[in-house]
């Protein structure tokens, strides 16, 4: 018989103000464009230019929810030359994007 250990993590009570932010927070995660952009800095950085070529959109549109995730700590800048990229802000940002795809291929 196989034995598995759960984990549980206790999960801390909530202030209001916490709740408010962390519903902020999937409001950011509700649009298809901010979603497309995350996930293609999955696969690592890139200019606004190459993001704008992969999700076939405008420039203005991209840097406009860049914009967005960058103020909602999602995405952060690297300066090289006159070149700005773009990255996942850390780890969480991509575990939550792939713990949110593994819940709707189940």
């Amino acid at each position: 018989m196989e034995h598995t250990h759960e984990v549980v993590i206790k999960m801390p009570a909530l202030g209001e103000a916490q709740l408010y932010d962390l519903a902020d927070l999937f409001k950011i995660f509700g649009d298809s464009t901010r979603l497309g952009i995350l996930f293609s800095l999955i696969e690592g950085e890139k200019k606004v230019c190459d993001i704008a070529d992969s999700l076939g959109m405008t420039l203005s549109a991209i840097s406009h929810q860049l914009r967005t995730l960058k103020q909602a700590r999602l995405v952060k800048t690297r300066r090289e030359g006159k070149n700005i990229f773009y990255s996942l802000d850390d780890d969480h940002v991509s575990g939550i994007l792939r713990a949110g795809m593994a819940h709707i291929l189940e």
